[in-house]
């Protein structure tokens, strides 16, 4: 057979070589645009409970079974005032704290913003001295008052010699801006288990209400591992702060990180100042 012109095999390359088909484009995969971008929440911490979902509070008790969280004197409670009964007792809750404290360090831990102090404030109650240990904050309130749930409660926490609990708890409303709470806030934003030493003088008064009347009970820690036997002083005034002043705290918590009412299960509340 006689051989093709190399023209003409030049061309027949040509048209058979372009006829593979060609490969789809590379898919150019958008920007995430859903409430997860904007997510200003730190996401949650490591460790085995949490505020929602399967690690929320309703099962501390089933993922933490060392824990105390199925106990029988647990906290937070709703306070019904109509069924608070005046302190008869001669055991008297005394504040004692300093003009001014240093607060030694700062630290987001996943659960709370925590604010530590160095030791010398403390409060006595029944002749027992218990030593301040930090005070941290709730978004929303974790205790209600005749079902009130405050946008925001600040825990004090102190012990005794023991190790036994007090905790004083200051509710807070939304009103006029606060001071105190300017001052605290501009030691933030911090990233989750990275304490900022802080060194600076604070008023603790400043964060306490004017008025002293306050409920009380016993109960437990609000956060595993619940320990009960907690002495709780409720203040019956709350104390304020701006709108803004709670988005600002409140964007570094996980969202709603408060426990819901536990039954009281024959408590009694009083009433004492």
């Amino acid at each position: 057979m006689r051989p093709l012109p190399c023209s003409l095999c030049l061309l027949v390359l040509l048209l058979f070589g372009c006829t593979d088909t060609p490969s789809p484009p590379t898919a150019v995969v958008p920007p995430h645009t859903g409430p997860a971008a904007h997510a200003k929440r730190p996401a949650p911490p490591g460790d085995q409970w949490g505020y929602a979902g399967e690690t929320g509070p309703t099962h501390w008790a089933e993922l933490l079974k060392n824990s105390a969280c199925g106990g029988n004197q647990q906290s937070p409670i709703n306070i019904i005032t109509v069924n608070a009964v005046p302190d008869t007792s001669q055991a008297k809750l005394e504040i004692h704290y300093a003009d001014s404290t240093r607060i030694t360090d700062v630290v987001n831990n996943g659960h709370t913003i925590q604010y530590d102090f160095e030791r010398g404030d403390y409060v006595t109650y029944g002749g027992t001295r218990y030593d301040l240990q930090q005070f941290h904050f709730h978004e929303s309130s974790e205790h209600t008052i005749d079902g009130v749930r405050y946008p925001l409660v600040l825990h004090l926490v102190h012990t005794n010699a023991k190790g036994k609990y007090l905790v004083l708890a200051v509710m807070v409303k939304e009103g006029e801006n606060s001071a105190p709470f300017t001052f605290l806030e501009r030691l933030l934003p911090l990233a989750i288990d990275e304490p900022k030493t802080v060194n600076k003088r604070f008023a603790l008064e400043q964060n306490l209400p004017l008025e002293r009347q306050y409920y009380h009970y016993t109960g437990s820690l609000t956060t595993p591992p619940c320990t009960e036997g907690v002495d709780w002083f409720v203040f019956r005034q709350p104390i304020t702060v701006s709108h803004a002043q709670v988005e600002t705290l409140g964007q570094l918590m996980p969202l709603n990180n408060y426990r819901g009412e536990q039954p009281l299960n024959g408590r009694v509340v009083v009433v004492g100042s």
